[in-house]
């Protein structure tokens, strides 16, 4: 068993556990990356809650980002191509239906895992009409810290390949637009995707969002966010002591 998959394992344990609220049944999915094509992510179907590692599936990276370019592809060519990625398949297991999009996102050689939820406050955000406002704000220093100064959103998109297209074209435009990687994905009524180069740096970016998402909504009773000015926003994700802080609470950079 790779040293990869251990940590992966209690990483999706930790997300799924119940007090949290971060996902219930087979909600969510994880990943990690074992080497330059190779990646475990979690399998269609499977609870997180109690996951072991006949839970997850190993999967050839080159083997579904094929797929991207094929605009003729439907639901019965990911299929074939995700049965043809999976590498020593076990019985009856097929990869989560956003495998592709972890493939696209584990490409990124700071991404070493991968954690997709659906946490209660997050997604109240997300499914509401101030979605957009809600997500493009920042409300404190600790939000920036993890959450970096911005996050990418995506509008609602058909889960699957559609999906890992439209988030592979944001997380470009991001990258482009900004000249960092971002470690938030928050999808319009659908739920948050956070990035790390450890599963301590996905655990605390998922409960920062959570909190913010928290402290967001309650804003919107009490009169509506009252959001940093850009400049202040600036101010913090520059300042190289809050950098620090950073790389020493998660090990993410």
């Amino acid at each position: 068993m790779s040293d990869v998959l251990p940590q992966l394992i209690e990483m999706t344990r930790y997300l799924a556990n119940p007090a949290k609220e971060f996902a219930i049944l087979g909600e969510g999915n994880t990943s990690a990356r074992i080497d330059d094509d190779t990646f475990y992510v979690k399998a269609s179907g499977t609870s997180m809650v109690n996951i072991d590692a006949n839970g997850f599936v190993k999967v050839s990276i080159s083997k579904v980002t094929p797929l991207l370019d094929d605009l003729g592809a439907g639901d019965k060519e990911v299929q074939e191509a995700f049965q043809h990625a999976m590498i020593d398949p076990p019985e009856g297991k097929r990869p989560s239906v956003e495998a592709i999009l972890h493939a696209i996102l584990l490409q990124v050689p700071e991404f070493s895992f991968i954690g997709h939820t659906h946490p209660t406050y997050t997604a109240t955000l997300l499914c509401s009409k101030k979605c957009e406002e809600a997500v493009e704000g920042r409300l404190f220093p600790d939000q920036i810290v993890s959450m970096k100064h911005k996050s990418v959103y995506v509008p609602y998109t058909d889960p699957g390949l559609p999906l890992a297209r439209e988030v592979k074209k944001r997380f470009e435009a991001y990258v482009d637009e900004q000249g960092v990687l971002p470690s938030v994905i928050m999808m319009q009524n659908h739920g948050l995707i956070v990035m790390g180069n450890s599963p301590r740096a996905v655990a605390s970016g998922t409960e920062m969002t959570e909190k913010s998402s928290k402290v967001i909504v309650g804003t919107y009773a009490m009169g509506g966010p009252n959001f940093l000015a850009p400049k202040d926003v600036a101010r913090i994700f520059t300042r190289p002591d809050e950098a620090y802080r950073l790389k020493t609470i998660t090990g993410n950079q």
